[in-house]
């Protein structure tokens, strides 16, 4: 089934008094329980686009649907999870996690039974009362996670989520998102600048021209699951990655050509 449909999307800013086309008839599809990367040259409209489909950012033309309903603001069904963890500093890890079931209304039992568990799915539950500041980068983007998972959205939309992190602890949060998503079936945009995150990650992979972001190609990610991390060094891993490296290298040039 269709999730996420977007039918020829525009987005256009102004910019020093002119008018900058930043995503240009631009058409998509994600079935239900699907994880979907996009990849493209910086300032392509990827972050611009995922924030449409969260409800964040006006569309200037075209229609964006989840789940049959037109978007038009944030909405619960669709979790946003940025590069920066947004924690609040004061609160515990518990709290940051229940924070949102809060706003809700939820009462203050099921906010602690399913802040609890998601902290447990995220491997954080003996960190519960500890503060942000204690723990490392890593573990602050786990809290963020396991926050925007409590809240049970249907969809999950990830900014880059893994950027800031050193790269030994970016694979690791890569085999651990897996691991939730194999479980869970929730329908995933994900934003990266990471070719490699994106083969390992994606069932598909969605290269952005330079921009105006236009969709300039679509590749289904052919490899079995669960992901081990060995599939990394297979052939086939690295066939598909140096295919979509080719296709933003041809993108990154061909923009420099034009300025």
């Amino acid at each position: 089934m269709t999730y996420l449909l977007a039918q020829s999307i525009s987005k256009c800013f102004e910019r020093g008094g002119q008018q900058v086309l930043a995503i240009d008839d631009l058409s998509l599809a994600v079935e239900e329980g699907e994880f979907v990367s996009i990849v493209g040259p910086s300032g392509c409209g990827k972050s611009t686009f995922l924030h449409m489909v969260g409800g964040f950012e006006p569309i200037t033309q075209g229609a964006i649907s989840v789940a049959g309903r037109f978007v038009s603001a944030p909405g619960p069904d669709r979790g946003m999870l940025f590069q920066d963890y947004a924690l609040f500093p004061w609160r515990t890890v518990l709290g940051n996690v229940g924070w949102s079931l809060e706003l809700a209304g939820v009462s203050k039992q099921e906010r602690l039974e399913r802040a609890e568990y998601y902290l447990d799915m995220v491997g954080l539950s003996a960190f519960r009362n500890a503060y942000p500041s204690e723990l490392s980068g890593g573990m602050q983007q786990r809290i963020a996670l396991a926050r925007v998972l409590a809240f049970e959205p249907t969809m999950l939309l990830m900014d880059e989520p893994f950027g800031a992190l050193d790269a030994q602890t970016r694979e690791i949060m890569q085999e651990e998102l897996t691991t939730i998503w194999q479980s869970h079936k929730r329908t995933v945009l994900f934003v990266t600048h990471d070719i490699e995150e994106a083969v390992y990650l994606s069932d598909r992979v969605i290269v952005f021209s330079a921009r105006p972001g236009r969709l300039k190609a679509d590749i289904a990610i052919d490899l079995p699951r669960p992901r081990m991390p060995e599939i990394r060094k297979s052939a086939e891993f690295q066939a598909l990655k140096n295919r979509i490296w080719d296709l933003l290298r041809e993108e990154v040039l061909s923009s420099k050509v034009m300025s």
